[in-house]
């Protein structure tokens, strides 16, 4: 395991893009404490930021200490681990094609920007666009799980194309604008204009939603699936409240502003 302990109290951002396990697998440590980052305008090594030790042989890395200002931790990664304890800043994760994110705090802005594999776990809060595609982007998150025991902010997988986004915890506003495809479980409350553009994709909501008048009721039915995905998440120990299981949901179909193939299941708790 190679461990990172942050001791940088700077205001000024730092973007370390190449702080990823499989970039670390075959570098000893000094090597690793030269590689250069963004210090706002100015090019830094790692190693003036991080007190770094261990080994990365096994394709673990664990960080600890006040993230809050590093940006981009895991961008890009294609295997490995990387557990974090503290708050973490913005992009982490972003472009994901494997491997596994553990945090246990909250993560800034753009958490799991257009990630198209692996999983990320956020045992805390997310600030705004998790899961959601860069502006002027044709997609979001094209693969792969977001999973958010807090809250998350605005525009919660915008233009997502395919995975799984979980929150447990309040939804901003916009959560799934625009998505192509992909599924989303909302457990907590939920802000205004959820589900607006949507074509494709299913939103699982279990609290009730501001509006849908874009959609059309359909029926109240028992689906399987969502039955299949919260055993699926109890594996992987995102909190899951006792009222959802029970099997009844309410189907309505959109946006009908749209090519109208989404759909909201309203659960009938």
């Amino acid at each position: 395991m190679l461990l990172f302990k942050c001791r940088t109290g700077d205001a000024i951002p730092i973007e370390v893009e190449g702080l990823r396990p499989d970039a670390f697998l075959t570098m000893p440590v000094l090597d690793i404490a030269r590689v250069r980052v963004w210090h706002g305008n100015q090019s830094i090594e790692l190693g003036e930021c991080f007190d770094i030790s261990g080994d990365a042989g096994d394709g673990t890395l664990r960080i600890t200490g006040d993230c809050s200002r590093i940006k981009w931790i895991g961008a890009g990664m294609t295997q490995g681990r990387v557990e974090i304890d503290g708050p973490v800043g913005m992009h982490l994760g972003s472009g994901m094609r494997g491997g596994e994110i553990i945090v246990h705090g909250d993560v800034s802005d753009w958490c799991g920007a257009e990630m198209a594999s692996g999983r990320i776990h956020v045992h805390g809060s997310v600030g705004g666009q998790a899961g959601a595609g860069y502006r002027g982007a044709r997609h979001g998150m094209t693969g792969g799980e977001l999973l958010i025991d807090g809250d998350a902010g605005a525009e919660l997988g915008s233009t997502m194309r395919r995975g799984l986004i979980a929150v447990g915890g309040h939804v901003g506003a916009f959560a799934g604008v625009s998505v192509i495809a992909g599924t989303l479980f909302l457990f907590g409350s939920v802000g205004p204009r959820c589900g607006v553009g949507v074509k494709r994709g299913s939103i699982v909501a279990y609290q009730p939603i501001p509006s849908i008048g874009t959609y059309a009721y359909d029926c109240e039915y028992e689906p399987l699936y969502p039955q299949l995905v919260l055993r699926h998440l109890r594996q992987l120990n995102f909190p899951i409240p006792d009222t959802a299981w029970s099997p009844g949901y309410r189907r309505y179909s959109g946006d009908r502003l749209t090519i109208g193939k989404g759909e909201i299941l309203l659960h009938n708790a």
